[in-house]
């Protein structure tokens, strides 16, 4: 069936395959918590499938975790989150629905925050929520079990997560909650706490969980290896760039829909071809056409014919106002990266360039008067900065 093309796991599928042949509308629901302003290209992964619903004449419910990102989903996670603001959530979710409305028919889209009914529920309503689920199913969840062993903490506050997250599909009466394989645990808690109040239990759909650019964890805002929706069109390209051979047709399947056929038809083309295809393709689902080709013209002119890109970032020596003007402090200064051990680890793998020539010592100086002209220093594959005095 379409609707459950490209996913890992579906429970309740025959009920729901049952719904659908009858003309039933279904109530689907998904959720995501502003823990950081951007969505990225892994929730793209989930919201494909929303709208993949929603142009079927389901009804698509965007749930925006605005309650439970003050806990903080533990899903994956081997240590505690750090604690949310209001104020920062709020901040956080000020752009949520523009960037999902990039995807999602706004007009088709009802949108509802967890924070409407959790605010008003007393502590006697939250103490009958516990009541639901026992430690010992806790911690059959293999990130509270491994955490346990190693007696890492674990908040109650975090054990409350899951109840939370399954009470959204309780107040919304969902019929099939989509997310990622790594929510598997939150949604089935939905789908007991509906079956114990005499509801039909939702179906669960999830989605595989899209590989971040280390090409090892999973594209996550909390490890810095997302591709954002909110990103410009020169780093939507350029980091899908720099996306692995292996993970490209995940890219493709999971970002773009295609099928099988048509993956298999990629495989005869040059891998260089197919990533250029994919970044053009992403490109331009968030801007257009015009501006895809514009960035895929530059990056050939860049990275295929040497020359330098026509619109780099420039930092002044002199306005930097550094005690020691070393290119590991200068680096570091523009905030174009994670940390000082980034840089250090760029320059000993060789991947940072002045004007041409390999930068050997993080600590090589660049007075004014070196910079009396300008110079240019290429971190990595993608990065370029203009050093004017």
């Amino acid at each position: 069936m379409e609707l459950f093309a490209n996913t890992e796991i579906v429970i309740g599928k025959d009920e729901l395959a049952e719904k659908v042949a009858k003309g039933e509308k279904l109530r689907v629901k998904f959720g995501v918590d502003p823990t950081r302003p951007d969505l990225t290209f892994g929730h793209m992964v989930v919201f494909n499938k929303l709208k993949q619903f929603q142009d079927a004449g389901h009804e698509a419910i965007l749930l925006i975790g605005d309650y439970t990102a003050r806990i903080g989903d533990p899903s994956g996670r081997s240590e505690l989150r750090p604690e949310l603001t209001e104020n920062e959530v709020n901040q956080n979710a000020s752009t949520y629905l523009e960037q999902a409305f990039r995807i999602l028919d706004k007009s088709k889209t009802t949108v509802r925050r967890n924070s409407e009914w959790f605010s008003k529920m007393s502590f006697a309503d939250s103490l009958n929520l516990t009541r639901k689920m026992t430690v010992a199913r806790m911690l059959e969840r293999d990130d509270f079990k491994n955490r346990f062993d190693s007696n890492q903490p674990i908040s109650m506050v975090e054990f409350m997560y899951p109840l939370i997250q399954g009470y959204d599909s309780v107040i919304l009466n969902s019929d099939i909650e989509i997310g990622g394989s790594d929510q598997l645990f939150n949604m089935l808690v939905g789908r007991t706490l509906q079956k114990d109040m005499g509801m039909n239990p939702q179906g669960v759909l999830t989605m595989p969980l899209l590989v971040g650019l280390d090409g090892t964890r999973k594209m996550s805002k909390s490890y810095d290896n997302y591709i954002a929706f909110n990103d410009s069109a020169k780093n939507i390209f350029g980091k899908t760039m720099s996306v692995s051979d292996e993970a490209m047709s995940e890219f493709y399947r999971l970002l773009l829909n295609l099928t099988d056929l048509e993956l298999g038809e990629l495989k005869n083309q040059h891998p260089m071809d197919v990533k250029k295809k994919l970044a053009f393709e992403l490109t331009a689902k968030f801007f257009d056409e015009v501006t895809a080709q514009k960035e895929l013209d530059e990056f050939s002119s860049v990275f295929s014919k040497g020359r330098l890109p026509e619109d780099m970032p420039s930092f002044s020596v002199t306005k930097l106002n550094l005690e020691k003007s070393s290119v590991l402090n200068i680096l570091a200064a523009t905030d174009l990266f994670q940390s000082k051990g980034e840089i250090r680890r760029l320059i000993l793998q060789g991947a940072v360039k002045l004007n041409g020539t390999r930068v050997e010592d993080p600590e090589c100086i660049m007075t004014p008067n070196d910079a009396s002209s300008d110079q240019i220093i290429k971190a990595g594959k993608k990065i370029f900065i203009r050093i004017t005095e």
